[in-house]
């Protein structure tokens, strides 16, 4: 019988990642039953966010355990799927304060895909590494740039629950920090020359921590507070 002394730690944050994944899933898909009809489909899209993230991160461990490396696809397949539902349920829970266009939805949409898809295209070498990196930057900015400013902002700022002005900005914030670590890590594998051997897929299932957890159980706990809030006004 052989015994492994030495620890894999990239297994291990994989392991940490997915039942992570899956407790959330689980948690967000239950506490739909603790809320106000109109904040489920929210709720609803961040439970999906996260049951994509537990069928991509499985399928990159099995990869590792396979060859001791993830390529890129498996990482970018889950975020093409799980950033746009996290960009709807965002747009969604500002949606529950005031009148929000369709026209701004299918943008919010379409640039978090193409955000998603043109770093891929860079960092698979089907493109410019350079001009996809910027390009991706630009999407990411365009929609900090509507989180911040834009009609979602206004909305948000004139509703009459302090809850939801609070988790907006926590969730804001979760989409600014938490999401820069994707082109960082495009970044430096691209122009920095630094190879995947285990260290980026750690990053990676830390930032899910921060990008699919922590993000989900925002939108519940704000959920959960604005129901309790109306009913109590």
């Amino acid at each position: 019988m052989a015994v492994y002394q030495t620890p894999d730690l990239t297994a291990a944050s994989f392991s940490a990642d997915l039942f992570g994944l899956a407790a959330t899933t689980v948690l967000l898909l239950m506490g739909t039953a603790w809320i106000g009809k109109q904040w489920r489909l929210p709720v609803v899209l961040c439970a999906l966010a996260a049951l994509v993230g537990v069928g991509s991160v499985h399928e990159a461990r099995e990869a590792w355990f396979a060859g001791q490396g993830v390529p890129v696809v498996y990482h970018y397949v889950g975020w093409a799927v799980s950033m746009p539902l996290q960009v709807m349920a965002l747009f969604f829970l500002a949606g529950t304060a005031g009148k929000l266009s369709a026209g701004l939805f299918w943008r919010l949409v379409i640039v978090s895909m193409l955000m998603v898809f043109v770093r891929y295209l860079g960092e698979a070498a089907f493109m410019h590494p350079t001009l996809a990196f910027l390009i991706g930057l630009v999407f990411w900015l365009y929609l900090l740039g509507e989180f911040y400013f834009g009609r979602m902002d206004d909305v948000v700022r004139s509703s009459t629950g302090d809850t939801l002005r609070r988790g907006y900005f926590w969730l804001r914030l979760i989409v600014t920090i938490g999401w820069a670590i994707y082109p960082l890590g495009n970044f430096l594998t691209a122009f920095a020359g630094m190879t995947d051997d285990g260290s980026i897929s750690v990053a990676y299932n830390v930032a899910d921590i921060l990008n699919r957890m922590a993000f989900g159980i925002a939108v519940l706990s704000t959920a959960v507070l604005s129901s309790e809030e109306k009913a109590g006004a």
